[in-house]
């Protein structure tokens, strides 16, 4: 008996039957609910997310080239005027520059001996206190073992240095280059999408040499120059330049590429968005963007000299995002394969609820489930 009722039990084949429910409440549920999924397919899937489209991610280059003039008058250097080649440190970077807003100088250094600006372990009474050959990549230089005087009041370890030393000074307020909230930056970035072999660039079609002359960007009146004034890079950014110009900062200059490839080339533009990337909270340890570079020459007398910059501005990080589509008929038919599951889960659904919630279930599952025995159907046809 067991035996049989396994076998039977494998051999049962189950086959859909249609029952019509002549039911407001369970119409209404299936009606909506193909309403549902019908709106997600066309609205979120083909109209939003593009759903009968193939996609490619952006492969970029960008070049920079950063003009403008300032000029300042201290008493280190004298008058003097800034152009780019002064300013921008290294003169070219990977998808980003920088650009000077403000030093420190230590002007005349050579190589020589000098006392060690003080410090816990630099400060002396005698030449016992200090240590020869002694070095502290923190300070300096090396220790010569000998204590000299560095005021009137204060002893400290003589070194052997570029002397004399640098100063640890705050940043001069305002900014000494200050005039570099109007210095200029022509960005040009190539794209390309290599699986559609789509290629453009930033400067339009549109765009000749007589426009670049002059033109420059601004949303809402010129957005499509290449050509970007600092300091409304960083006024976009919700960021004061010259406040940020004293200790340096790192701003993100954004082009976002979104293509759809279905439409006409001219569609394709780019999109710039700017915001700061540092933490601009005064309260930080090490606040701000700085590092030191010299310039090196030989004096009258053969001996090599050095002007030290402990320089603080702004870098400018340029960063690429993009994606383009175009129809291809394998995603068209997979996302149309999903919305037709989708709407045989609507009728799954109505079942489930039809079945176990409403108030004639039980007359609905006796409708809806025959039971057809072949066996005993065969044995009542023999004679």
């Amino acid at each position: 008996m067991a035996c049989s009722a396994v076998t039977r039990c494998f051999f049962d084949y189950f086959t859909p039957k249609i029952l019509v429910i002549q039911s407001k409440k369970v119409g209404a549920i299936n009606r909506l609910g193909q309403a549902l999924v019908i709106a997600y397919i066309v609205g979120y899937v083909c109209v939003l997310k593009k759903g009968y489209q193939d996609t490619d991610s952006v492969i970029s280059s960008v070049t920079i080239k950063v003009k403008g003039i300032a000029l300042t008058n201290t008493s280190d250097l004298g008058l003097r005027v800034w152009d780019e080649a002064d300013y921008i440190v290294p003169p070219q970077e990977e998808n980003s520059f920088f650009v000077l807003t403000n030093l420190n100088i230590t002007p005349n250094q050579t190589q020589s001996r000098c006392a060690e600006n003080p410090g816990n372990e630099t400060s002396c009474s005698s030449d016992q206190d200090c240590r020869r050959g002694f070095r502290d990549s923190r300070r300096n230089g090396v220790q010569t073992g000998r204590c000299v005087d560095f005021s009137r009041t204060e002893k400290t370890c003589e070194v052997f240095a570029w002397c004399p030393l640098e100063k640890d000074n705050s940043p001069p307020k305002p900014a000494m280059l200050a005039e570099a909230e109007n210095f200029t930056v022509l960005i040009k970035n190539n794209i390309r999408f290599p699986k559609f072999n789509f290629n453009k660039r930033n400067i339009l079609p549109h765009v000749n040499s007589s426009y670049l002359s002059h033109c420059v960007f601004n949303r809402t009146a010129d957005p499509d120059c290449p050509i970007f004034r600092l300091k409304d890079i960083v006024s976009e950014a919700n960021e004061d330049f010259q406040t940020m110009a004293v200790q340096g900062g790192v701003m993100g200059v954004q082009i976002h590429w979104h293509c759809n490839l279905d439409l006409s080339e001219k569609s394709c533009v780019p999109q710039y968005a700017f915001r700061r990337l540092d933490n601009k909270d005064p309260d930080n340890v090490a606040p701000g963007y700085n590092f030191r570079f010299a310039k090196y020459y030989t004096n009258a007398d053969g001996q090599e000299t050095r002007t030290l910059i402990k320089g603080y501005g702004i870098r400018f990080d340029v960063m690429v995002f993009g994606n383009a589509g175009k129809f291809n008929i394998i995603p068209t038919l997979l996302n149309i394969g999903a919305g037709l599951a989708l709407l045989g889960l609507v009728n799954v659904v109505c079942d489930w609820i039809s079945l176990t919630c409403m108030q004639k279930r039980h007359f609905y599952r006796e409708q809806k489930f025959t039971y057809v025995n072949d066996y005993e159907t065969l044995s009542n046809d023999v004679p």
